[in-house]
């Protein structure tokens, strides 16, 4: 089932994607459950924003593909490395990214972002599955320059707009340790990976944010990036799509 948040003329909405329908929710489901109201829009005649804004944080982990962190000069961690993104910092599909002022080099990183469906802490890798809402594809921008300068990714990875997700929210996948996730800048493909590329499963990552974090419904979890990543300037469009998902749409501008 796919579930997204959307505008009509004023106020966000949550509807179910059905083809080019979306039938609208009574509420929100995080904590309301999937109602629909009988109300039924076509998706051309809305705009699509956000799937969610995170209720407490954004929880990211970074070097979880080999590749990606040899192509940066990086070691792999022993360890998932893990850092935080405001809620500010996410915007929806097709939203334009105004790109900060301090940064001359703005990376892409295509990713599975995985959200979460209730209060949970210290759960089992084995029983992720039970508090995963859903996945939904996200674009981890980051200020290299920022980020070799700041000794933390606060303002690298935390600016306004450093966090495109969208379209919308995919509940089921058929096994999310195996989707390709592919990247294409102005129509040229970047990255094409696969989940299965990660040194962690999903449901590991899920159960290490856990540890050291109370996880609430609408938290976002985003669990890296394969090679491929490149810089975006002004005017470009990026668009990743993620197997079994469909495909998010950004454009830059200063």
């Amino acid at each position: 089932m796919r579930i997204a948040r959307f505008v009509v003329d004023s106020d966000p909405m949550y509807g179910v994607v059905d083809g080019n329908d979306i039938h609208v929710l009574a509420g929100d489901p995080f904590f309301q459950g999937i109602k629909t109201t009988g109300v039924t829009h076509q998706l051309d005649d809305v705009r699509l924003v956000a799937p969610i804004i995170p209720r407490s944080k954004v929880v990211g982990f970074g070097r979880t593909y080999r590749e990606h962190a040899t192509e940066l000069g990086n070691e792999v961690p022993a360890e998932p490395l893990m850092f935080l993104k405001p809620n500010t910092s996410v915007v929806g599909h097709g939203d334009p990214v105004t790109l900060p002022a301090f940064s001359e080099e703005v990376s892409f990183e295509g990713e599975l972002a995985v959200v979460i469906g209730r209060i949970c802490k210290d759960v089992p890798a084995e029983k992720a599955a039970d508090v995963i809402f859903g996945y939904t594809v996200a674009n981890d921008l980051t200020a290299r320059d920022a980020q070799r300068k700041d000794p933390q990714w606060a303002r690298a990875k935390g600016f306004d707009g450093a966090c495109p997700l969208g379209p919308w929210i995919e509940t089921q996948l058929a096994d999310p340790d195996d989707v390709g996730i592919v990247t294409r800048v102005n129509g040229e493909v970047r990255q094409d990976g696969s989940t299965s590329q990660m040194i962690w499963s999903v449901n590991d990552l899920v159960a290490r944010a856990s540890e050291a974090f109370t996880l609430l419904p609408g938290d976002v979890i985003l669990t890296g990036t394969p090679a491929g990543v490149g810089l975006v300037v002004e005017g470009d469009n990026v668009e990743i799509e993620i197997e079994g998902i469909g495909a998010l749409r950004s454009v830059f501008r200063r």
